[in-house]
């Protein structure tokens, strides 16, 4: 049977912090139990799942993996990056070491194959044109810049020919302002097919899907798609 991929990001688990999402908004009541009964309906064994960053509340690596232990029960192989308010994500060899078992897949400046299919993945960064990008996000845009090329430098060293290259980042790659950036560009010079991130919320515009310099773009965070997971491949 052919493998899945699916995406759903900013699960903003609170198990051991004490955070309620509902204030965020009605649809937020009960968000995990809505976002694992889709889960359960549409993930086999061997599915993929990506998760595009903000998991857990926690501000400690224990109080994290409390959030992802409560991933375990579902299926599928399931693939992380760090959000920006994932605080508890501090040392990824520790990191590594210590998810709940060999179905989590934690990307930190590198890569991982399942089949034909490659995925790395780092943060991103609010992007020039954006709303809230000021002069002081320009270091830090330029160094998560440098992070993705660390992502595609180990993409390289295991790419065959015919393989297919999805990238996850939390922030959304470019903004509407100004689809042309320094991640958009490092996509298109490496062959991305799909990015996939999160990060927006609420009541801001974003196109869920669109397609710009032949890579399809595509949106996941959980309560802009009503908490389902999205079908990538």
């Amino acid at each position: 049977m052919a493998m899945n991929i699916f995406s759903i990001s900013d699960l903003h688990l609170s198990g051991a912090s004490s955070k309620p999402m509902d204030v965020f908004g009605k649809g937020w009541e009960n968000h995990f139990e809505k976002i694992k009964s889709d889960w359960r309906e549409k993930v086999k064994d061997d599915d993929v799942v990506l998760i595009c960053g903000d998991i857990s509340w926690g501000l400690t690596l224990s109080e994290g993996l409390t959030d992802l232990g409560s991933l375990k029960e579902l299926k599928g192989k399931k693939v992380f990056i760090r959000g920006n308010h994932d605080y508890w994500w501090n040392g990824i060899t520790k990191l590594r070491r210590a998810v709940p078992d060999d179905s989590f897949y934690m990307l930190q400046n590198d890569c991982v194959r399942f089949g034909d299919v490659i995925i790395c993945g780092s943060r991103g960064w609010t992007c020039p044109g954006s709303v809230d990008y000021t002069e002081n996000d320009e270091k830090l845009y330029l160094r998560e810049a440098e992070r993705l090329k660390l992502c595609f430098n180990e993409v390289k060293k295991i790419r065959r020919e015919g393989d297919r290259l999805f990238v996850m980042t939390h922030y959304p790659p470019f903004s509407v302002k100004s689809p042309d950036t320094l991640f958009t560009r490092l996509f298109e010079e490496n062959g991305v097919e799909k990015a996939i991130f999160g990060h927006v919320h609420g009541e801001t515009y974003f196109p869920f899907r669109t397609v710009r310099g032949g890579i399809e773009y595509i949106l996941t965070s959980c309560d802009k798609v009503g908490f389902r997971l999205q079908i990538i491949l």
